[in-house]
């Protein structure tokens, strides 16, 4: 198998991308015998083709699908003198701008305007979106995401600056602000979230194949929902408006460390497509009748994907066009880690868990975009959007040595076994409009109904311990330790959401030169969420009075089954009892509803050619409930808050000259903890407990930036920003005191602070000028460097729940905080011809040590520990159908660890391996 990938990395380092070998020109002509309004009904003729068009009534026009090459372009109207334009440039993927003005005299060609940008997902067009806009904001396109060969949303957000992700999950952290302080959107409308510990969906689900650019609000604006304090990522989604195309892909791959493996695991039951879901037998406790096995199956670790993308569009009038678009796409992998695994150490350094682990993982997702653009006239159009994902995980993890030192395996040679298949479904549906109704007032809205599906069928765990702890050849025996040792877990979540925006705005105070300079705008923006959790777990409870006979790692099936019942070795039960019971089948379950209700209205003024500022005000209703019945608390009970929330806002924008701008924003916000978080719901992991506490409540949040930003050329940036937080009451996860030190939530403290600085810079090193051909070698780099610290008060959190925390420390940083981060990629593009190119891209990933969880009870805070990964991605077209590529991700294979401070003891530690991917496209 080495060898193998050894000649794919040799037989693909002459590869590149496909880029879209279709240009467009747009433009405005204006009337110059009407002090240069816009000229409607002009006609505008790409000459040497059939490509020609005439100007709406705002003098706008569009040309698309125009081949590659040096054209000439008439334009002309009825009275008017004809211009015609000679020299203009199209290239493939980009977009020419034509402005000019037409009048009864001739016109100078020097009066004519000609500039080129590239479509939407283009690094060269966000980042002249990004100077336009008065607000701080940043964006990733496909075209960068297609470089760095980034495939997943998670991923892609961490390629910009202050932005990390944690390890394992899809959950990303802004400026040391983790999940609770971020939020999701996608085209502007809210998202559920896929795990009832989560605000926001986790972004692994998203595959980039599916994004058109990914949006990142730092700072705080009126249209935010204002549970915000780290960033607003905005999902947008693909669109297409050019001629029919219809294209294929597929991939092959595989993970270092898996393929080596001998065997790889995984549980009985789930398939390999994900499409998966199994309920709980019937008479589940009366007898045996679980029909999946307690043994592992074998699996090849094999990756492969496939996607099929197309798109249309038809013009139905002079002014109507239907575009349509659809995105299919189906990708697994594979994973291996081992290591170690420790829990509850002490302050002597010794663990009450000493684990060594292997860990198994498959993953897929499958993923439908489906989207319709109408634009019924040049002032109005449609856009209905619906996505359809089916993201899966199964686990497989295998623990040998103590499992707790005091009366489980104290000695070593215990064996837990656990094995999870996690399955989401999402489903989406987006309606938006937007609307020019006259000169002066537009209107644009948006409504989105999404469900989200999460399960966990038949999660499986066994403890095993030495018959003898002093001598293991005698072999293994079930754990009776605790009636949960042995278990069969099922996890049903679901939550649906219906949210809308509108919004209104009219430009006011008009110029000599017929521009506004202002413009007000109101607008109102809902979500209403309905979540709904049932979890019903079946312990196999050991019998103790009996002795017990050895069970063998390979065939726990020869134990787990109607014959042990029948000679009593073990009966099943929940957490309610035994079978007789009444409602002894009844689940753990928690029921919330949230609603916000927002009303905001916003000031944009040009006080200056150079100053511009926009000043919002946001109002917001929220209510949160949430009634639970659970293991803790199986009587049940609920627990609501309602709120109003007055949240100000500000950004201004000074431009020293053409090139160079300052900007600065600053913003009151909240957070508002989970449904998980407040319910007294109690999950168990191999080394840790976790649940809820009812008495948590929200964040109160400010926030200020200022940032100045150049941009030398239309593909260059050179940008620093300072940012500041300060947070009251922020919420931790945190040790609680109690016999088995489990961890919930709580208010820690009076306040939080988090500020620093950030540095980015995207910079041609070599560009060569060869007509319409690129050939450059270029480079970017971002770096952030910040400051965290929150007090810890044990009084505080006496007094405000029936909780007790004995915080190791007065202080300290901010959980999943790194002081310093890193991104920095070199690329060189080399296009031979207009349908062959060569694109190679080494990038580099950084992030300094982090706080995982915070220490008490004089114990050290946990701290994942600096990693850095290198990646390189090589793609070629071949020729305008074909096009392959290749990927190596984690080149270093660096080893993750965690350590416990003061006490200096390792509690996670393993390595990722290496992925490689070799793909294969064609367009038709």
């Amino acid at each position: 198998m080495r060898q193998l990938l050894v000649l794919l990395f040799l037989a693909v380092t002459t590869l590149t991308m496909a880029q879209n070998n279709a240009g467009s020109v747009v433009g405005k002509i204006t009337d110059k015998e009407l002090n240069n309004d816009p000229l409607p009904f002009a006609n505008v003729q790409v000459n040497g083709t059939t490509k020609g068009t005439t100007t709406d009534m705002d003098g706008l026009f569009e040309i698309g699908s125009i081949p590659p090459g040096t054209y000439s372009v008439t334009i002309s109207f009825v009275g008017y003198e004809t211009v015609t334009i000679p020299n203009v440039k199209i290239e493939g993927g980009k977009v020419t701008e034509i402005n000019t003005g037409l009048g009864a005299g001739s016109v100078s060609l020097d009066e004519v305007v000609v500039t080129t940008t590239v479509r939407r997902e283009s690094e060269t067009a966000l980042l002249l979106d990004q100077k336009k806009a008065i607000e701080i904001k940043q964006s990733i396109g496909a075209e960068e995401l297609a470089r760095k060969g980034v495939s997943d949303v998670a991923t892609a957000v961490t390629k910009t600056t202050g932005i990390s992700k944690q390890e394992g999950s899809g959950s990303i952290y802004v400026r040391g602000l983790g999940d609770r302080y971020n939020s999701t959107t996608m085209n502007g409308l809210p998202l559920p979230s896929n795990n009832p510990s989560r605000k926001n969906i986790n972004l692994d689900i998203f595959s980039t194949d599916i994004v058109e650019y990914i949006g990142i609000s730092k700072t705080f604006n009126h249209k935010n929902y204002g549970d915000f304090a780290g960033a607003n990522i905005d999902i947008i989604s693909k669109n297409y408006k050019g001629d029919g195309f219809f294209e294929f892909g597929v991939g092959i791959g595989g993970n270092t460390s898996a393929m080596e493996r001998d065997k790889f695991y995984l549980q009985d039951g789930p398939n390999k497509t994900g499409f998966y879901n199994k309920d709980y037998p019937n008479n589940p406790l009366t007898s045996y009748n679980f029909d999946t096995s307690w043994d592992r199956n074998t699996s090849t670790p094999v990756e492969n994907s496939f996607s099929l993308t197309g798109g249309d569009s038809y013009t139905l009038g002079e002014e109507s066009r239907l575009s349509f678009f659809a995105s299919a796409s189906f990708d697994n992998n594979y994973n291996f880690k081992e290591g170690v695994a420790r829990g509850a150490v002490n302050t002597q350094g010794v663990p009450r868990k000493d684990l060594d682990y292997e860990a198994y993982e498959y993953k897929t997702n499958s993923t439908l975009l489906g989207n319709v653009f109408y634009r019924i006239n040049n002032n109005n159009s449609l856009k209905f959007n619906s996505l359809f994902i089916n993201s899966t995980g199964q686990s497989h993890d295998e623990y040998t040595g103590v499992i707790d030192i005091f009366d489980n395996a104290p000695n070593g040679g215990g064996y837990v076994r656990r094995s999870t298949f996690d399955r989401t479904s999402l489903f989406v549906n987006q309606l938006l409009g937007d609307h020019k109704l006259n000169e002066r007032f537009d209107l644009n809205w948006g409504v989105s109904y999404n469900i989200m599906k999460n399960v966990i069928p038949d999660r499986m765990q066994n403890t095993l311990v030495p018959i003898d702890n002093d001598n293991f050849d005698a072999g293994l025996t079930v754990s009776d330790l605790a009636t949960s040792d042995n278990h069969r877990f099922y996890q049903d979540l679901k939550e649906d959401e219906l949210a809308a925006n509108i919004e209104t705005s009219y430009k006011f105070h008009k110029n000599n030169d017929g521009e506004y300079k202002g413009k007000l705008s109101v607008g109102y923006s809902g979500r209403f969420k309905n979540i709904g959790f049932e979890a019903t777990q079946f312990n196999f409870r050991i019998n103790r009075n009996i002795q017990q006979p050895q069970v063998f790692t390979d065939n726990l099936d020869a134990y787990f089954n109607q014959q042990s019942i029948d000679a009593g070795y073990f009966d099943i039960v929940t957490f309610r009892g035994s079978a007789g019971i009444p409602g002894v089948l009844d689940p753990q379950t928690y029921d919330g509803v949230q609603f916000i209700n927002a009303g905001y209205g916003a000031v944009e003024y040009n006080f200056s050619p150079k100053f511009t500022a926009v000043f919002g005000l946001r109002g917001e209703y929220i209510f949160q409930e949430i009634e639970w019945e659970t293991s803790l608390d199986p009587e049940g009970d609920d627990s609501d808050f309602d709120r109003i929330e007055i949240l100000p806002s500000t950004s201004l924008k000074y431009s020293l000259n053409e090139k160079q701008n300052l900007r600065f924003a600053a913003s009151k916000t909240y957070t508002l903890p989970q449904f998980k978080e407040r319910a007294p719901f109690q999950y168990e992991e191999v080394t840790q407990v976790t649940f809820g506490n009812p008495d948590l409540y929200p964040s109160t949040d400010y926030n200020a930036d200022i940032k100045w930003e150049a941009f030398p050329n239309n593909d260059e940036l050179i940008s620093v920003t300072g940012f500041g937080k300060y947070i009251q009451n922020p919420i931790n996860e945190v040790t609680v005191a109690s016999a088995t030190n489990d961890v919930s939530y709580v208010n820690t403290g009076e306040s939080a602070i988090a500020f620093g600085g950030e540095l980015e810079i995207r910079k041609n090193i070599i560009k060569f000028s060869d007509e319409n051909l690129n050939n450059k070698l270029s480079f970017g780099f971002n770096a952030s460097y910040m400051y965290t610290n929150q007090d810890f008060d044990e009084q505080k959190v006496i007094d405000e729940t029936n909780l007790s925390v004995g915080f190791s420390d007065e202080e300290g940083k901010l959980t999943g905080a790194s002081d310093l981060l890193l991104n920095g990629d070199i690329s060189y593009l080399k296009d031979f011809s207009e349908d062959k190119n060569l694109l190679a891209t080494l990038s580099y990933n950084y992030f300094s040590d982090r706080l995982y969880a915070i220490g008490t009870n004089n114990r050290g805070n946990l701290v994942d520990k600096a990693v850095g990964t290198l990646d390189f991605i090589v793609k070629s077209q071949l020729n305008k159908n074909i096009g392959i590529g290749f990927k190596a991700r984690n080149l270093l294979n660096p080893t993750v660890e965690r350590i416990q401070e003061t006490q200096d003891v390792t509690v996670l530690s393993y390595k990722k391996g290496i992925d490689l991917n070799l793909s294969l496209t064609y367009k038709f």
